[in-house]
């Protein structure tokens, strides 16, 4: 009876996911005045079940990639339109533009006697993003980093060490410009 419950649950799992990949991942973005909010629910009740936690009001927007099972999403955050995202934990409150990168995995490369490709990859390192904040447009986000609360990130900024609370970021590399009073 166990066995039975388990293969039901992949099943169910499976079909979550080819339905997403195949039919919800191309319908149009939420903010469409006719479709949004119906795509919105149905990402919204498809997504939840396979993301490790899953708060409420969460939007997925279309073309979104990410690997469920290593995702952590807090009541009324978003993931942007066409996301490619790694392991994460993201907070409340969280607004994210469109194409943003959010990478985790990264290739070994330390042995020069060793073509790099051959040396394999290096562990993940997934990246948390605290409450409340707001990543640009096109924003690259690099293994391990972690974004405290109330930050924003500028558009096209690439973000490779981690935030302070409540800082204003932009450029490349993402440099502290000003912190939010």
């Amino acid at each position: 009876m166990q066995s039975i419950r388990m293969f039901i649950g992949r099943l169910v799992r499976i079909m979550r996911l080819f339905f997403y990949f195949i039919i919800l991942k191309h319908l149009p973005p939420t903010y469409y005045p006719v479709s949004g909010k119906l795509v919105k629910q149905l990402r919204y009740l498809c997504c939840k079940p396979l993301f490790r936690s899953c708060g409420l009001n969460v939007t997925i927007e279309s073309k979104a990639v990410l690997p469920f099972h290593k995702v952590d999403i807090g009541n009324n955050s978003g993931i942007g339109l066409n996301a490619r995202i790694g392991s994460i934990k993201i907070g409340a409150n969280v607004l994210m533009g469109s194409d943003v990168m959010i990478l985790t995995r990264n290739h070994n490369y330390d042995k020069v006697e060793i073509l790099i490709r051959l040396q394999g990859d290096a562990e993940e390192q997934p990246v948390i993003i605290e409450n409340d904040v707001w990543i640009g447009a096109r924003v690259i986000v690099l293994t391990g980093v972690h974004i405290g609360k109330g930050v924003v990130i500028g558009a096209g900024a690439v973000v490779a060490k981690d935030l302070p609370d409540y800082s204003i970021a932009a450029g490349n590399p993402a440099r502290v410009v000003r912190v939010r009073d």
